[in-house]
């Protein structure tokens, strides 16, 4: 257990490059963006115990940091790595200490997810009676390693991977405070590529590069030397020379083609280049929604339990889930029949007026609300025969039906195209 000790000019680049202020974090702006609810939290004045959940490196010790900062809280550390049951009784003692003395204490757990239930349990009594606030902090997932009871007394943030251009404003943070000499460019894209998100794993780099560079008394670092002092970590995703994004697009498109060796090629180059599996996982359910869709309802349930298996097992055990999903992916029926629906709805809707729902469609809670004929008319579809009301209308009145959705003839779609045809028979005889 420790307090927040001063930074000192020796102190690690990721330390002396930390915000210290909100306004200074790089990233989760959907989180601390103006109006988002943990920058709401920030300003309401009083702190509120919470989980934060993302992946490495992505500023969850930073935001609890300056969360003690903007109360003036006393901000009290413990490791679930190293600590125990010790390590909270003398956080509490603490908290009691600050408490006579009119001042808040903020407690962060980091690694949450590896403390037992006995420990998290500890913290209970002194959440519930407002002694000190709890910020625990877990790259695993909450619903399966934190204590229901203690989750249930916490608001959970979930913090996203830094994006591509928030590691970039941080390889210019470290430039404009003199850490490291001038980077090309595509070494730049490099370090970028090779952090996948991580922002401690960019800082850490940075500054072996830093040393390497000023015992060479370089003015610049360009992508060759980079990849000469780095070397084998530095071959993410780059093998033949493609980025990132060429491999990922390499592997959607090899699923979307239905060859299953292609697509765990590609797969296996990504995790060999050391891709993060959660984002892979991440990946694999989007290709199950945006590629496959209703062909076969069974690919996104089982991209979601190959993410859930990976969270319980972790690597190497469960990459091999995530692998039997992209085969299976691979396999399944084709549509973007959902896909293409979604998007020209959402292009329909934002050049389209508001139109109003239909007075038969309304819902009518009150006598009011019932006297001005809201929910008049309605037919209630279980009460038809075969449960279908052939001929009501849904969409908004004088809309004519547009046709959004266009089943394909694949998979379980060849069954939907059946049955919707069968129905707009049956509205066509009614009306």
């Amino acid at each position: 257990m420790s307090t927040d000790p001063a930074i000192t000019t020796h102190a690690p680049l990721a330390e002396r490059l930390r915000p210290q202020h909100l306004s200074d974090v790089v990233g989760q702006q959907h989180l601390l963006g103006e109006g988002m609810a943990l920058r709401l939290a920030f300003e309401s004045g009083q702190p509120h115990s919470c989980i934060l959940w993302g992946p490495p490196g992505t500023g969850k010790t930073t935001i609890a940091r300056l969360m003690a900062s903007a109360f003036d809280a006393q901000f009290i550390t413990i490791s679930a790595t190293l600590g125990g049951v010790k390590d909270i009784r003398e956080a509490v003692e603490l908290a009691k200490l600050a408490l006579a003395q009119g001042r808040r204490t903020i407690v962060f757990v980091d690694e949450v997810h590896r403390f037992n239930k006995s420990q998290q349990d500890a913290f209970l009594p002194h959440v519930e009676s407002g002694l000190l606030t709890f910020i625990g902090a877990t790259t695993e997932n909450p619903s399966f390693e934190v204590n229901s009871a203690l989750l249930s007394r916490a608001a959970v943030y979930v913090l996203q991977a830094l994006a591509s251009e928030d590691l970039e404003k941080i390889v210019a943070l470290a430039q404009e405070q003199r850490a490291l000499p001038a980077i090309e460019k595509i070494a730049v894209d490099r370090l970028v590529a090779y952090a996948d998100g991580d922002a401690r794993r960019l800082l850490n780099t940075l500054e072996t590069l830093a040393v390497a560079a000023n015992q060479e008394k370089l003015s610049e670092i360009t992508d060759a030397w980079l990849l000469k002092v780095l070397g084998e970590r530095m071959r993410r995703y780059d093998k033949g020379g493609e980025q990132f994004y060429d491999t990922i697009s390499a592997l959607h498109k090899s699923v979307r083609g239905s060859d299953p060796d292609a697509a765990l090629y590609w797969f296996m180059r990504m995790l060999d280049g050391g891709a993060d599996p959660r984002y892979m996982a991440r990946r694999l359910i989007r290709m199950a929604s945006e590629d496959i869709g209703l062909a076969d309802p069974r690919a996104l349930r089982l991209a979601l339990d190959a993410a859930d298996v990976y969270e319980r097992l972790g690597t190497p055990e469960g990459e091999l889930a995530l692998a039997e999903c992209v085969v299976y992916l691979a396999v399944a029926a084709k549509s973007n029949a959902v896909y293409k629906a979604f998007n020209e709805v959402k292009a329909f809707i934002k050049k389209d007026g508001t139109r109003p729902v239909p007075m038969h469609l309304r819902n009518a809670p009150t006598k009011l609300m019932k006297e001005l004929d809201y929910g008049k008319g309605y037919r209630y579809a279980h009460d038809e025969e075969g449960g279908f009301a052939a001929g009501e209308h849904y969409l908004p009145d004088g809309m004519a039906s547009p046709g959004f959705y266009r089943p394909v003839e694949r998979g379980l779609e060849i069954k939907i195209a059946e049955k919707l045809r069968l129905l707009k028979k049956r509205n066509d005889q009614h009306n």
